[in-house]
């Protein structure tokens, strides 16, 4: 009986060091050293250029808009167009355009909108050389529309007074521009 007991001992001491064999060859600790993380590239850029330079004409010939950027980078699966310091003159067929810039920029893939963001200013000085400046965070610009909007804070210097407030509508062509809320005004009386 003993030999028995004994035979089983060794035949289940011998099935439970196999399985302790395979297990550490599983688990080895070469699984548990740090690897470089696997990168999925989700937006791969398909082209780009430096120092580009884009000019839109009006039907009568006359310069619509002219857009330069230090960079642009095309993103395959949007189709968008990721620029840095974007910097666009909207001269609507005038002499006195309105300038725009920013730190970065998003351009949808037929050209007609721009997305802003950081340090976007708007201005421009009318034919009796008085300046208009606008500042925000983030801004959507739509060159062919000549009209611009943002959700963000905004801030508005020109004729003599701030106006500040949050969210903006700007017709460009009409040189018209509404504040959606929180407005705030600090004029000069002449």
């Amino acid at each position: 009986m003993f030999s028995k007991k004994f035979r089983n001992f060794l035949l289940f001491g011998c099935i439970a060091a196999l399985f302790a064999a395979v297990g550490y060859w599983n688990i080895s600790p070469e699984r548990f050293l740090d690897k470089p993380p696997t990168t999925s590239v989700e937006n791969p850029i398909d082209w780009y250029a430096t120092n580009t330079r884009t000019v839109q004409y009006l039907p009568d010939g006359k310069v619509q808009y002219e857009m330069t950027s230090d960079k642009a980078e095309h993103v395959k699966a949007t189709d968008v167009t990721l620029v840095t310091k974007p910097d666009l003159n909207m001269y609507r067929g005038t002499d006195f355009p309105w300038h725009v810039t920013s730190e970065r920029g998003e351009v949808n893939s037929g050209g007609t909108e721009v997305e802003l963001i950081d340090s976007v200013r708007i201005k421009r000085t009318d034919e009796k050389n008085r300046d208009t400046l606008i500042t925000s965070t983030r801004m959507t610009v739509f060159p062919q529309r000549e009209y611009a909007q943002t959700e963000q804070p905004v801030r508005i210097e020109g004729a003599g007074g701030v106006s500040t407030g949050v969210g903006m509508k700007a017709y460009l062509k009409e040189s018209r521009i509404h504040l959606q809320s929180n407005v705030r005004g600090q004029y000069e009386a002449r």
